[in-house]
């Protein structure tokens, strides 16, 4: 059994780290101060480790929560080897061949790919005259990544001169001007420009109003690829946290924390539930940084993340999600591939309605993932495992009690699949749970149940967002979705890098 020391200066050591939250930021972070010296304990309320990566196993089926593909995979392979290891001997991805397909109510596809010549014939045939435009949003996509990603995405952002320095290129980018607007510039077809601007959503962002700067992704796919990790993100989070116990580290799991202990001006461990208080030199909240500043740092006083500031804060939007298994059809409805869009008959106004208006509209556009035609694990063998995404209102918005409108919402869900993608799906579930809003607030401790933090809006980004390190006590570090660079299995992977960077070496 590990021993745990209390908060008394005499114990501490120099080397001691604890962070809060086993999701992939936290976990990526654990293994990164592994790396740097730390003895590290992982603390999480789940029972698994993963957070939004994580997975529940239901009558033989796997159910991946939240993250279902890998791209700029170099990220992975660059904390691997930071650890000693190889990404690869640990995890087996699979480049995914299309991406993805969108399809329209009128029966009009798109299929997404990263041969560019094939995506200059999916662009030519629904607008011949829009090739050309296709061109130049790369080019524009490619800029955008090098600065966005490779530049800022990699260090930190935590002081006033690291924006000033850079606001003359975000103004040459038009960092101002949304991805909608961007694609709009660059497309005359509207639904080329919604399937080169949706992928905001992907991180919590509305397209019509997220800064220009996250068109980068189209370059990113496009570069590297999208994979799928083989036993899913779990299986991934799964060795992610036996190389943090190889260095010694250790998770507790089942195991809240309640607060962090600030003693000094400086964080000098956590209290949790039980009441028990671990002690550490290195503090880092992998827990939601709305979470972080309004209930962990509760008792501390703040000067930037005050409630009154966390209040006027734009959260994402959430997510109503319908896991369920399918009996018997492993050869049926064999052009849905591994993933589907499938778009509601408004964008923009669909937008509207879930960002702003924060109403449950009766049309919903809907992220089809079918992990079963890639990876026979998540099934019984002939059967198929699905989750079917819903972008809706955050609880914040107010006006929509999930335990009247669940059953309804799944019901016309059901109807706009069997219409549009799996006829006959209704008498082939064998198995199902559903997450709602509620869900990601009570699972996840996400404020208003957002499924991904603080929207990425360009006020709330880069310096703007909570930092890596927080200005408001000593040895108190922050990563995952709500920080620097932003939600997004590579955001949160990259926050671990940045927050390396920051965090001094293990005394020896």
């Amino acid at each position: 059994m590990t021993r745990f020391d209390p908060i008394e200066s005499e114990t501490r050591t120099g080397n001691r780290a604890i962070v809060i939250g086993a999701g992939l930021g936290g976990l990526a972070s654990a293994m990164r101060l592994g790396a740097k010296g730390y003895k590290v304990t992982v603390i999480d309320k789940l029972d698994v480790p993963g957070g939004r990566g994580s997975a529940i196993w239901q009558d033989g089926h796997r159910f991946d929560l939240g993250p279902t593909i890998v791209t700029v995979p170099q990220l992975y392979r660059e904390l691997w080897a930071a650890c000693g290891r190889r990404f690869e001997d640990d995890v087996d991805l699979r480049a995914l061949t299309p991406f993805y397909e969108i399809r329209w109510p009128d029966g009009t596809t798109f299929t997404a790919q990263q041969d560019t010549d094939a995506m200059r014939a999916e662009v030519a045939k629904i607008e011949p005259r829009d090739v050309a435009g296709f061109d130049n949003f790369l080019r524009d996509s490619a800029k955008r990544y090098w600065f966005g990603f490779e530049d800022l995405g990699r260090r930190s952002m935590h002081k006033l001169w690291d924006l000033v320095r850079v606001l003359p290129t975000f103004g040459v980018l038009r960092a101002d001007r949304s991805v909608y607007a961007h694609a709009a510039k660059r497309f005359r077809n509207e639904k080329l420009r919604m399937a080169f601007s949706f992928h905001p959503l992907f991180i919590g962002g509305d397209p019509t109003h997220v800064t220009s700067m996250y068109i980068l992704v189209s370059y990113l796919e496009k570069e590297f690829g999208v994979h799928y990790a083989m036993g899913g993100l779990a299986g991934m989070a799964a060795r992610m946290a036996e190389i943090v116990e190889d260095q010694g580290g250790a998770l507790l799991m089942d195991t809240g924390v309640d607060e962090i202990v600030v003693d000094g001006g400086r964080a000098r461990g956590v209290r949790l539930k039980s009441g028990l208080e671990l002690g550490a030199d290195v503090v880092v909240s992998n827990a939601d940084a709305g979470h972080t500043y309004d209930h962990l740092m509760r008792n501390a006083p703040r000067k930037r993340w005050t409630p009154a500031r966390l209040k006027r804060t734009r959260y994402s939007m959430s997510l109503f999600v319908w896991y369920f298994g399918t009996k018997g059809t492993g050869d049926q409805w064999s052009d849905v591939g591994h993933h589907t869009i499938l778009n509601a008959p408004r964008y923009k106004g669909l937008l509207n309605d879930i960002f702003i208006k924060g109403k449950l509209a009766d049309d919903m556009s809907l992220y089809v993932h079918r992990p079963s035609v890639t990876d026979p694990s998540v099934a019984p063998e002939g059967d198929d495992t699905f989750y079917v995404l819903s972008p809706v209102p955050h609880l914040g918005h107010g006006g929509v009690d999930w335990s009247v409108e669940a059953d309804t919402y799944k019901a016309k869900m059901l109807k706009v699949l069997e219409d549009q993608l799996l006829p006959g799906l209704g008498d082939k579930i064998s198995t199902e749970t559903v997450f709602t809003p509620q869900t990601f607030r009570d699972r996840y401790l996400s404020p208003h149940g957002s499924g991904f933090s603080i929207e990425p809006r360009i006020l709330q980004s880069a310096w703007f967002r909570p930092h890596n390190v927080s200005e408001e006590v000593e040895g108190l570090y922050l990563t995952g979705a709500g920080t620097h660079p932003g939600a997004g299995v590579p955001g949160v992977i990259a926050s671990a890098d940045v927050l390396s960077q920051l965090v001094p070496d293990a005394v020896k």
